[in-house]
């Protein structure tokens, strides 16, 4: 007869029907003390003590995110399977729809506004000559097909005359370079344009930040009202744009004006070589920061770069976390709801992640996971694990430890072909004679002074 062994674990979690109330060891970063703190001043806590209490449908909410591929009554199942001989409810379908409706989505928007913001790190990562580089841009989601979805959330038309198969919504957001934390997000129907919602985004500009965008930003009006925030903007131009030469400066950038706004231009060629040859591209950055001394030409192409940090911030959004899903709530005020507890979720992931590469100075913020972190924090909600805080604080704790045990390589320089949207059929989306290898690439930029 082979030895035996018997495991015994102990678990703290909040008494009575609040036990269930939990999020694993991301409670940390979400306390009940906060959550009661945004559910009284939102006004949605509850008069009574219920079977589902109003902190509880807050937790049930953010681990729905973390289970994007479960419907909530199995959601539940995660919260109470490390709970095992608690007297615990087990609440119907119907039951837990009526508590997320009763909660409402005021209390989830008032976590988001508390938690977003810039993460604070030590890392260098997240700042060049001293400006915290931020980044904006906007995406599609994809909501479920309800009627009431659909009266706020409109298909999108295709060019054959059919529409999207999913009504859809337009998100922007602001995000940190380096650490990929939420400074502040929108979203609206798709009526409501990325230029509108950019405007919005701005109210969370501040001096001390450098914006970077793409060129469909490149509107007179907004790079006005970027500048009056106080931040910086490094942005591409459009190749349409003609633009007086004022004087031309050391490093072959050049000073012009749009309307009253004094701005920079800087135009590069790109030369990338590999082992199949090489290609070249001409870039035009517009930018605020006219000294070329404190703020070189080629360092501001090359950082230029940095503005894809959005674009993997998205992806890990929409394929990691809700791994290509549409968002289940079926009503706009469910989206509401359910939106901004993606953001939450993602956001205090990020933080999580954080904390584990500040803990090894000099670790790069890009090299942790977001798919470990994630696993690993789906665990811990499983085994009820780390939900009360010990005396003795681990700032790295389990997610931590997973993220910093399996690091990503460094980044090398690649290349790869800029793909277009997918077509109807995700089999032949690129095409059959696409090449989707990725090559070491050797980069080289040529700052174009300009003629007289």
């Amino acid at each position: 007869m082979a030895d035996q062994i018997a495991i015994a674990r102990v678990v703290t979690v909040a008494a009575g029907v609040f036990a269930p109330g939990h999020l694993g060891e991301l409670t940390r970063f979400v306390p009940f003390e906060m959550i009661d703190d945004v559910l009284a001043m939102t006004r949605r806590a509850q008069a009574r003590v219920r079977l589902l209490p109003a902190r509880v449908v807050m937790y049930l909410l953010l681990a729905g995110c973390l289970f994007a591929e479960l419907g909530y009554g199995q959601v539940w199942a995660k919260l109470v399977s490390g709970l095992g001989g608690l007297p615990l409810v087990s609440p119907s379908s119907s039951a837990l729809r009526q508590a997320r409706q009763r909660l409402g989505p005021a209390p989830m928007r008032a976590l988001f506004d508390l938690l977003r913001g810039p993460a604070a790190t030590t890392a260098a990562q997240v700042r060049w000559r001293g400006l915290l580089m931020v980044v904006l841009d906007g995406t599609f989601l994809s909501v479920a097909d309800s009627p009431a979805n659909t009266a706020r959330y409109a298909k999108q038309r295709c060019n054959n005359g059919t529409s999207s198969g999913y009504p859809l919504l337009r998100l922007s957001a602001l995000l940190t370079c380096g650490t990929r934390s939420v400074i502040d997000a929108v979203f609206d129907p798709l009526r409501v344009g990325e230029l509108d919602q950019a405007r919005i985004l701005s109210r969370s500009l501040r001096p001390g930040m450098l914006l970077l965008a793409d060129r469909y930003y490149d509107a007179a009006d907004f790079l006005a009202t970027v500048t009056t925030t106080g931040a910086g903007l490094l942005i591409r131009g459009k190749a349409n744009r003609r633009l007086p030469v004022i004087r031309r400066l050391p490093d072959g950038s050049w000073l012009s004006r749009i309307g009253a706004l004094n701005i920079r231009v800087i135009e590069a060629q790109i030369r990338i070589t590999t082992s199949q040859g090489t290609r070249t591209g001409d870039y035009r950055l517009r930018t605020t920061l006219l000294d070329p001394y404190a703020y070189p030409a080629g360092e501001l192409v090359r950082l230029y770069h940095e503005r894809w940090e959005i674009e993997t911030a998205y992806l890990e959004l929409k394929s990691s976390i809700l791994g290509g899903r549409v968002l289940r709530a079926r009503t706009p005020d469910g989206i509401d709801q359910e939106l901004h507890a993606l953001l939450v979720v993602y956001q205090i992931l990020r933080t999580a992640m954080l904390d584990a590469t500040d803990s090894r100075p000099g670790t790069d913020p890009d090299r942790a996971s977001l798919t470990t972190a994630l696993n690993t924090a789906r665990d811990q909600i499983v085994h009820a694990a780390g939900v009360i805080t010990d005396t003795v604080i681990d700032l790295v704790g389990a997610i931590g430890a997973a993220v910093l045990d399996n690091l990503l390589p460094e980044r090398r320089v690649r290349t790869k072909t800029r793909m277009t949207k997918r077509s109807n059929s995700k089999y032949q989306a690129r095409g059959p004679n696409i090449d989707r290898r990725s090559y070491r690439a050797t980069t080289s930029i040529n700052i174009i002074d300009p003629s007289p």
